[in-house]
């Protein structure tokens, strides 16, 4: 019997799904930020979820499309968080949803660990081919960023045979009990949840503003101690994320993340990559990494990886990934087939090559638009980072003294008008972008203004 036999005996198939009518790509407030029915549906959230959640805009959003969240109250809002990253080809990415379809039709779940599938395998071969290193890799997929560097250290810990790590002030690696010990930031991520692993030690790592470009030589020196100090013989990783994001995209300073990888192979320490927030074209490159031209021991992916679907991994050399007994890693959702599907649907348009010229044009129009605010008496004090992650730092302009108020009060008129930006960094101080890279210039252009609106408005408040 034919293929199209077997379906017409099998009964009618599921309906065509119909393209998506897209959403105008353009900035319109309906209401009030948020409006009355996002106000009505927050009581009710109040009573049903958890107080631990929290939300930098009580809006509900009842669609997504390109650089544009549309909320309840009929207000599009100009999206500079893709989901705390993870939707850089943006939300309702069209080969995404047909990927996502298909394999809907076929099934949602076997684990990989009882039954397998060719998807899973796909998307290790994509990562293994598109990671740095020119050797043989191999690739393991699990759900989210923290069980991906979870897995990244028990990786290091069994091919080294130690128990230590190496991370650095203003790194977020997670929720899980070892990643709240590797991020350095108390408030809100470990309040209250520790105690923390003794294993894990923090180490300062340069970045602008307040370094010179000579600074990665002391910085180099102070890691160095620190691991004499608790006898580099029993640290099994060091990790860092190439662009410290929860920091306020906070850039290691040039030779620092090459001096690290000289450390590690001295002390046979593996050179851990988070690439969770930075990866997967986020910076213009599809890992941020490569801008240093350095090649981490194991480098973890997550996030933009399955374009919001929960997805991460772990790749790194052939003999140190096949050194684990089988069942050793493993998860029950671990490279579930919808979220394989997804992350292929990214690859397609990595190697495309468009969105990877998309990230770079958006740090640019980002440089050309923000930079000029540096030094005017507005409090801003850095701009920094690459493609489309994107921090702007707010504080003294003399002392570099944070000022985190100021960066509340900027976020709050973005959000009044329109416009979803995120406080972060160390001091809350900083307003972090993670745009869509797919997002069109015109949009993006039309967001910043509103941000640089913002500050001086704030600014002129303040005096």
């Amino acid at each position: 019997m034919h293929t199209s036999e077997t379906a017409m005996a099998a009964g009618p198939g599921p309906a065509a799904i119909p393209p998506l009518v897209p959403l105008p790509q353009q900035r319109h407030l309906e209401t009030e930020i948020p409006g009355p029915r996002s106000r009505a549906m927050m009581v009710d959230r109040r009573a049903q979820v958890s107080n631990g959640f929290g939300a930098q805009l009580p809006v509900f959003i009842e669609r997504a499309d390109g650089g544009i969240l549309l909320d309840v109250d009929g207000n599009r809002i100009i999206d500079l968080a893709s989901g705390l990253g993870p939707t850089s080809l943006g939300a309702s990415n069209a080969r995404v949803r047909e990927r996502l379809v298909a394999q809907l039709d076929r099934f949602t779940h076997t684990c990989f660990m009882t039954t397998e599938y060719q998807s899973f395998v796909d998307v290790c071969r994509w990562l293994n081919e598109h990671t740095p290193g020119d050797y043989e890799k191999r690739t393991a997929l699990f759900t989210t960023g923290a069980e991906g560097n979870e897995n990244a250290a028990k990786i290091a810990r069994f091919v080294t045979g130690r128990s230590k790590f190496l991370a650095f002030d203003g790194a977020y690696h997670g929720r899980t009990h070892l990643t709240m010990s590797l991020t350095s930031k108390a408030k809100p991520y470990k309040t209250g949840f520790g105690p923390f692993s003794r294993d894990v030690v923090h180490a300062p790592v340069p970045t602008s503003p307040r370094s010179s470009a000579d600074d990665h030589g002391p910085s180099l020196a102070r890691v160095r101690e620190i691991l004499i100090e608790n006898d580099p013989s029993t640290f099994a990783g060091i990790i860092i994320e190439p662009i410290l994001g929860e920091a306020g995209c906070m850039l290691p300073i040039p030779g620092f993340l090459a001096g690290l990888r000289e450390i590690a192979d001295e002390y046979g320490i593996l050179l851990i990559a988070d690439e969770v927030q930075s990866g997967m074209v986020r910076t213009g490159k599809v890992w941020a990494i490569e801008h240093e031209g350095v090649v981490p021991d194991l480098l973890v992916a997550a996030k933009a990886l399955a374009n919001g679907m929960p997805l991460s991994s772990v790749t790194g050399p052939a003999e140190i990934m096949d050194a684990i007994h089988s069942a050793g890693l493993g998860g029950t959702y671990a490279g579930n087939p919808l979220s394989c599907e997804a992350a292929l649907a990214v690859f397609e348009q990595i190697d495309a090559g468009r969105v990877l010229e998309q990230a770079s044009e958006m740090g640019e129009i980002a440089a050309e638009m923000l930079r000029p605010l540096l030094g005017t008496g507005v409090g801003v004090i850095d701009v920094r980072g690459r493609g489309g992650m994107i921090g702007i730092e707010f504080g003294d302009e003399e002392t570099l003294e944070p000022a985190p108020a100021r960066a509340r009060a900027v976020t709050e008129y973005c959000h009044a008008n329109g416009v979803l930006a995120l406080t972060n960094g160390v001091h809350e101080s900083v307003i972090r972008l993670l745009p869509p890279v797919v997002m069109e210039p015109a949009l993006f252009r039309d967001a910043l203004q509103v941000i640089i609106d913002g500050i001086r408005s704030v600014g002129a408040e303040r005096g």
